[in-house]
């Protein structure tokens, strides 16, 4: 593991008081020509697909089983897509037949199938963190990719065999998925300068809203002409290449990474030697629980990702029951909203990091703004959804309003335990996954309730009860964030004296 005592003695022409030369700093303060966004790139395209891996399922049981439409709530829209998403229902499903097998399952057993990607999640955050700081991310992460990919080549095998063995390979793969993309966040520790650190996160992560928005303009497309299997197979051996990649590019560290140029990897060294840890690892972790701006993240994570699991577990069928589009074409208008956010996600993060260095706003000034923003613009639009439900292009508006202006709280309190407590970012990380996780089992099982009681006003209620979550939630954490490394992160001091033995 790379530790501070390691950097200096590695680096050459880095003084005790961690200053280096300012022309090599403003060499790598500027572009994105760097080794560290390189590697922002590749956790972004193995994270792409693993995502897309987590919703293959969803895009492609419509197809698997062997239904009838559902019935239409009384009140839909009177505006109605361009005449080309007018296909008939049944006539989609009949060639979702002639491609590949399809099998009898409940609705009981659908919805099973849907949530047993998260049964075991709850049991990987923590374990996964806690082993990323202490043997690294590289091959806990790129073993974690490889081995949900293959899973997901095995998927159409299982349903063959059986639902059970399809349930228990959605658990295992849920619970790798969950240890690799926590694992991940310790990578940032070490590599990303604080100046930097909203935008090479955003990049990275930003692989969600690009992985949803293709797995459902294509996994329609891809069900409908050749076959849902090939969903399986085709993400699958994407999943596998870029573990390759992984393996062959990602590295813990700078110091360890056989490209990087020396200036670059002082500039990231000197960069975060005010974050200075003593050698070792342990957990403060009755000063954790008493910390207010810990919880204050954590809780925003559940109220981000309540929203979050409504909109991609509901958005195709509001879209197909509200406005009446096909499976297909429901699928290609729910990929907007995603692609949206991908593209607002990054330019957030670079205008987060730009206010910071041109020391316009504070850090924690910085935050908050971000996270306000992006939680009361979302709510209104989300909330607007019901009075407009009789337009298709100011439903769609809005959808896509909601979701591009969500994105910014990445910039925000998303990215905040990076900032109180680098040192302990990927086990941060995984509590932050509890919190979104069980989020995730609660918020489409309500959603579901709302909606089986009233066709028409569960959406209502459903997008009342996500605004008030997200904006209680919101005024709490503006109370009790922070920006600071806190106390309980920042460990012994370490002499710069006792660094150089």
């Amino acid at each position: 593991m790379f530790t501070t005592v390691e950097a200096e003695a590695t680096v050459g022409g880095i003084v005790n008081d961690g200053t280096l030369n300012t022309a090599q700093v403003q060499t790598f303060k500027k572009g994105f020509c760097s080794v560290r966004h390189g590697l922002a790139l590749i956790v972004h395209l193995c994270n792409f697909s693993i995502s897309t891996q987590q919703m293959n399922m969803s895009i492609a049981l419509p197809a698997i089983v062997n239904n009838t439409a559902p019935p239409s709530p009384p009140s839909i829209s009177t505006e109605r897509p361009p005449t080309d998403f007018q296909d008939n229902w049944s006539e989609t499903l009949n060639e979702f037949k002639a491609v590949a097998a399809m099998y009898d399952w409940s609705p009981e057993i659908q919805g099973i199938i849907l949530s047993s990607l998260n049964y075991g999640s709850f049991l990987a955050p923590i374990p996964s963190g806690y082993l990323a700081e202490i043997f690294g991310t590289k091959y806990l992460a790129g073993a974690g990719t490889f081995t949900t990919s293959v899973l997901t080549l095995f998927t159409p095998l299982a349903a063959d065999t059986g639902v059970t063995l399809l349930i228990v390979l959605q658990i295992i793969q849920g619970i790798v998925q969950v240890m690799l993309l926590t694992s991940q966040y310790s990578i940032w520790a070490r590599w990303a300068p604080p100046t930097e650190r909203s935008q090479l996160i955003t990049i990275a992560v930003s692989r969600s809203v690009l992985a949803s928005f293709i797995i459902l303009l294509v996994g329609g497309h891809l069900c409908q002409t050749i076959g849902w299997p090939y969903v399986f197979y085709i993400f699958g051996v994407i999943g596998c290449i870029c573990s390759f990649l992984w393996f062959a590019l990602i590295y813990d560290d700078p110091v360890n990474h056989p490209f990087i140029s020396t200036s670059e990897k002082e500039y990231i060294i000197c960069s975060l030697a005010q974050e200075r840890f003593p050698p070792g690892w342990s957990l403060p972790i009755k000063a954790m629980i008493k910390s207010l701006p810990l919880w204050s993240i954590l809780v925003f994570y559940f109220s981000d990702y309540w929203h979050y699991f409504v909109i991609r577990s509901y958005l195709p069928t509001y879209i197909s029951s509200v406005l009446q589009a096909n499976i297909r074409d429901s699928g290609m208008l729910s990929a907007l909203p995603f692609v949206s956010a991908g593209i607002c996600i990054v330019p957030g993060g670079l205008l987060a990091d730009f206010l910071l260095s041109r020391k316009i706003l504070r850090l924690n000034t910085i935050r908050k703004l971000f996270t306000a923003i992006g939680v009361l613009l979302p709510c209104a639009f989300f909330v607007s959804l019901f009075w407009v439900r009789s337009s298709f292009s100011a439903t769609m508006a809005f959808l896509i309003l909601s979701s591009s202006t969500k994105s910014l709280s990445q910039s925000g309190a998303l990215v905040n335990f990076m900032d109180i407590a680098p040192r302990y970012s990927a086990l941060l990380r995984g509590l932050s996954q509890i919190f979104s996780y069980i989020a995730g089992a609660i918020s489409p099982t309500v959603a579901g309730f709302f909606i089986s009681q009233n066709s028409e006003f569960g959406w209502r209620n459903v997008f009342l009860l996500s605004a008030a979550v997200n904006i209680a939630v919101l005024f709490f954490y503006l109370i009790f964030g922070q920006a600071e490394v806190q106390d309980w992160a920042k460990g012994r001091c370490v002499p710069a004296s006792e660094q150089t033995e």
